[in-house]
Formats: C-alpha cells, structure tokens, sequence
C-alpha cells in the first residue's frame, strides 16, 4: 500500500497535486481524491459520534466501520485494487436487519433531529450519500475495473444503516432526551392525528 507517512508536511502538494496509492500524482480536484475526501469526512464524522454516550453495541458497530472505511478509502487511492472484503457489505446488511427489527414502523418521513448523537448519526448518513455519489462519479468517468463495485455497495448500505441507527439512537434514552422521532408535520399526519383524537 505504498510507504507510511513519516512527516505530514511533506509540500510536494503546493503545485495542486497529490500522491495516490499507487504512486501516481493527480489534481486535487480529480474525482478520485473528491471521493477519498468524502470518505474522510464520513469517517471523522463517525468520530465524532463516538464520542457521545451510546448503546455498547452501536459503538462497538461503528469502530468497525470506521476501520472499513479506511479500507474502502484504501482501495479507492489506488485504481484497480481491491481491498474491502464482500463480508464487510455483508455485515452492514445484516446490522440493517437486526437493528430495524427493533424500531416501530415509519408513520411519516423524520427530520434529522432528537437526541445529539441521532442528529450526528443523520450528518453522517448525509455525507455518506455524498460519499456514494462522488463513487458513482469516479466510476462513471474512469476505465472499466479501475473502481470496484464494493465500496458503492458499501456507501449505499452504510447510510442506510445510519438511518437507522438514528432512529435506534433517538430511543435510547441515553442522555435523558430520548423517545421517539422527529416527524415532519405533513397534512396528511395532522389529518390522522386529528381522526385519532
């Protein structure tokens, strides 16, 4: 994978350049270093919602997944290669089951709110979707098999799965704020509201 970095300010960027994995340098505006970008925030953002109170399940969950991506950002610095496991978008999907089996059916579309870290896990899965659309980007401007399938499946399921884990986050009482989700008062659900009373 290329040499560890020993000092950071190396300065062979000022020209608006950079390194890939492979040893290629490219613009900084390339599509390839705009999704390497967009992982690396989605990740930092996981960070930072690991530092609220969660269930030790999510937690542990996301430790995962922050190692993931580094391997997914991994795989996408150097074209062609192949570094996500097929288990990893396994394990999203079968976290997806389990932890929306919990949860009540949806009545109406939620706003990303309630609790900090449910508001944090909807920043994520934003940028997350973000993520996926510079993937779908890069794929569509590059040669056939310089970027594999799995980091979009990935990005696809992981923020699905954030969804949920807001939702899951929002019930877990954690910081005293919990209970339910935020709904976006549509006409429709002050109309059954209103038939329910």
């Amino acid at each position: 994978m290329g040499n560890r970095l020993t000092q950071i300010a190396t300065r062979t960027g000022d020209d608006g350049s950079t390194g890939l994995g492979d040893g290629r340098r490219v613009a900084k505006n390339h599509l390839r270093i705009a999704a390497l970008g967009d992982v690396d925030e989605l990740n930092s953002q996981l960070g930072v919602l690991l530092c609220e109170p969660l269930p030790e399940a999510v937690r542990e969950l996301l430790i995962v997944i922050q190692h993931e991506l580094f391997n997914l950002g991994g795989e996408l610095s150097m074209p062609g290669y192949s570094l996500l496991k097929p288990e990893a978008v396994l394990r999203l999907d079968q976290a997806l089951e389990d932890h929306n089996a919990t949860l009540p059916r949806l009545k109406e579309f939620i706003l990303p709110a309630g609790t900090r870290s449910a508001a944090l896990a909807h920043v994520a899965r934003t940028v997350a979707r973000r993520a996926e659309r510079a993937v779908v980007a890069l794929t569509a401007a590059e040669e056939a098999g310089q970027v594999n399938d799995a980091p979009r499946q990935y990005l696809n399921r992981l923020s699905d799965l954030l969804f949920v884990l807001a939702r899951v986050l929002n019930r877990a009482n954690l910081d005293g704020l919990g209970g339910d989700d935020v709904y976006w008062k549509s006409e429709r659900l002050a109309r059954s509201e209103a038939e329910d009373a």
